[in-house]
């Protein structure tokens, strides 16, 4: 089994920043790939970005292009997300999610979800 807890959301106002971590654990962990996606009220869930647990290449929409870094610490089996410059559009639940073969933003190619962590950003 994989479990994956989020932890670093929180309410800020636009212009400003959050740094959201994942903290995974189980003897199952064993990613190819390692992703954000987010889901605002009444939407649904949309990719953010991704990252190859054991190489450099990572992925982001377009909407998060530029203000947003996803990053690791595989010692640590933690995965960040660096979010800059939020708008109040970026207000959603963030997921983190395991995939254990090459995935980049389709969610069903992801087997293990966080519980979330909720982002507000007023404006």
């Amino acid at each position: 089994q994989v479990q994956l807890v989020e932890s670093g959301g929180g309410s800020v106002q636009a212009g400003g920043s959050l740094r959201l971590s994942c903290a995974a654990s189980g003897r199952a962990f064993s990613p190819a790939t390692m992703a954000w996606f987010r889901q605002a009220p009444g939407k649904e869930r949309e990719f953010v970005a991704a990252i190859q647990w054991n190489g450099p290449t990572t992925y982001y929409s377009d909407s998060v292009k530029g203000r947003f870094t996803i990053s690791r610490d595989n010692a640590k089996n933690t995965l960040y997300l660096q979010t800059n410059n939020l708008k109040p559009e970026d207000t959603a639940v963030y997921y983190c999610a395991h995939a254990r073969y090459f995935a980049i933003k389709t969610a069903s190619r992801y087997d293990t979800w966080g519980q979330g962590t909720q982002v507000t950003v007023s404006s």
